[in-house]
């Protein structure tokens, strides 16, 4: 078996505020191989970004990680220097963010933004850097790059700003590229030709893909494995037809159950009672219980464990 491009260990990311820390990543542990295309899927507020700006060291001032390990091809994340990550961001791991709008400066063209990073990254002249960054954004669908390069991001629509993104986390070519929601601000049909787009691209250079998202239909286009998270934690892992075919844990089913279908008969959708607990205020117990039909006393009474039911299927449910 391979090593694994990346392992997180007992992550635990935490937000200060006064005397108090609010828990928001819960210990959770995962690992994307070479070439493997991993789904992290959830509600709004069940721990998504924040594990993914945990792994880019990106959290905002009054997070912090307060457990665990991120290993990146052996090496903990967590021991490097600002300087040490730094070259890891963009060169060896990239990231996709949910909004191009608010991840581009404004005040800088697009063609000033690529470039930087080509020579900081790359060691290469301005020159190069600019050939380079006109052959990525070609890449991504701009017919005319040297246009591209010398607009400003509010001169693009939304679906032109994320092939921008897409070039720019591609073009150091990074073993490791992170998808936070890449598709979420575009309307169906711009979303289509950024999947197909990000699949030929990934096909090409082989990486391994981080993808977050909360659409299950993407999922199934795009990953190799799932993960499932609710509030904090991991509740269920498979390779993406088992999650589809033999899902175990309420949740996971209630996502599927509250997902239109294209295809077959059509079924009303049946959308899950209540929300995400907001973090800090977790029950003991299953955190999923106040929101499952299955819920027994035990379930509020004992946490459950993450186990293994079947060769790569784990779920976190006592009566899975």
């Amino acid at each position: 078996m391979q090593e694994p491009i990346l392992e997180v260990k007992t992550l635990k990311t935490s937000f200060k505020s006064k005397n108090r820390a609010t828990t928001v990543v819960d210990g959770i542990d995962f690992q994307i191989g070479p070439n493997e295309v991993v789904a992290l899927v959830g509600e709004s507020g069940c721990g998504k970004s924040m594990t993914s700006l945990s792994i880019m060291q990106l959290l905002p001032r009054s997070g912090e990680i307060s457990g665990g390990e991120i290993r990146f091809r052996g090496k903990n994340l967590l021991n490097l220097s600002k300087k040490e990550m730094a070259d890891v961001r963009g060169r060896k791991i990239s990231m996709i963010f949910q909004e191009p709008m608010t991840s581009l400066n404004p005040v800088l063209t697009i063609g000033l933004q690529m470039t930087e990073a080509i020579v900081r990254h790359l060691g290469v002249g301005k020159e190069q850097a600019t050939q380079t960054a006109d052959e990525w954004l070609r890449r991504v669908g701009f017919p005319e790059p040297t246009r591209t390069r010398r607009q400003f991001p509010h001169q693009l629509s939304g679906g032109m700003r994320q092939r921008v993104m897409l070039a720019m986390a591609m073009v150091c070519k990074p073993d490791l590229l992170i998808a936070d929601e890449p598709t979420t601000a575009l309307d169906v049909t711009i979303q289509a030709q950024v999947l197909d787009l990000m699949r030929d691209l990934l096909k090409e250079t082989g990486m391994s893909v981080l993808f977050i998202t909360h659409d299950l239909g993407v999922v199934a286009e795009m990953a190799n494995r799932v993960i499932v998270m609710y509030a904090g934690q991991i509740v269920e892992t498979a390779d993406v037809r088992t999650l589809f075919t033999q899902s175990a844990h309420p949740y996971t089913k209630g996502l599927l159950q509250s997902t239109p279908r294209m295809k077959g008969s059509i079924e009303k959708l049946v959308p899950i009672p209540g929300a995400v607990p907001p973090a800090g205020s977790i029950l003991p117990g299953c955190r999923f219980a106040d929101r499952c039909p299955l819920a027994t006393e035990q379930c509020r009474e004992r946490p459950p464990e993450l186990r293994e039911i079947s060769p790569g299927h784990s779920v976190r449910c006592i009566l899975a």
